[in-house]
Order: C-alpha cells, then structure tokens, then sequence
C-alpha cells in the first residue's frame, strides 16, 4: 500500500511540474503588489521575444536580459504606461525583433509578401513552360521539309 502511495505522490509531483515549468521564470521580488497590473505585465511578456533565447517569451525564459526586459515592462506599467506605450517603448530601444509577433507594417511588407510572391512566380513558370512543351515544334518550311527528305532518303533510293 505504501509503494502505491508513492508513485500516486511521484505522479502528482511530475505533473504539478510540468504544469508550472514557465511560470517559474517570472522571480518573487518582480511580481507587482497590485494583480491588475501583474496580469496586464504577464500578458506583455507573453508577447515578447527573448533576445538570448529567441525562440522564448520573456515570461517563459530565464536569462538576465530577460530579467531585466521584465523590470522594465513593470516599471513602465508602475509608472502609468498604456500597454501600448509599453510595447512602443521596448520596440524603441531593442528593435521590431524583440516582438514574439512583428507588426505589419511598409518596412516588413516585403518580408511578409516574400513566399506569396515566390508561390505565384512558380506558378507562373510552370503554367508557361507546360504549354510550351504541349504545343510542340513549329511545323517545317519547304526547304526544311526538302533537306529532311534528303538527309531521310536511304542510300541508292533515287525518288
């Protein structure tokens, strides 16, 4: 009964854990007095990039500069920042790649037209060089014709 009882707790442990793996980035001493402005900075972090981890938000990772990116959304916040100026603050200082989502705007529309751009070029190519191959060679001219007939005829044939 005891063994039953301690892989009952081992399961629970586990998966307790599993559940609160990336809260624990976000340390004690940076959590905010007031739940409504946690919240709103939880909900910011959750949107922003990790620049050392990069592939992490800032809430999940737990690399200094994230650290630090997270004081700075609380303090903003403290300060009496929308979420908005939050984001444009962050984006002012460390640039459009901090955004886990980048905006879209004129200076990323290249980027983000890139695949449909390629996608119809493709397209394009291949539409054309099947009806060219479907359409076959041109039909010969009478001089054509003549030398074929010639270089065709075999060797004694004088018709």
């Amino acid at each position: 009964m005891r063994t039953a009882a301690r892989h009952l707790a081992a399961g629970l442990f586990v998966l307790t854990s599993a559940w609160a793996g990336p809260g624990l980035a976000v340390e004690p001493d940076e959590v905010l007095d007031d739940p409504a402005l946690e919240e709103r900075a939880r909900a910011l972090s959750a949107h922003l990039r990790c620049l050392v981890c990069q592939n992490q938000s800032i809430d999940d990772s737990n690399a200094d500069l994230a650290k630090d990116l997270r004081v700075l959304v609380r303090e903003r916040l403290v300060a009496g920042d929308t979420d908005e100026e939050v984001i444009d603050f962050v984006v002012a200082r460390y640039g459009e790649f901090v955004l886990l989502r980048p905006r879209f705007s004129l200076r990323n529309a290249a980027l983000w037209a890139t695949p449909v751009v390629l996608l119809a070029v493709g397209g394009i190519f291949l539409l054309v060089s099947g009806r060219a191959r479907r359409a076959g060679p041109p039909p010969l001219n009478a001089e054509e014709q003549e030398r074929l007939n010639e270089i065709l005829r075999e060797p004694g044939d004088t018709t």
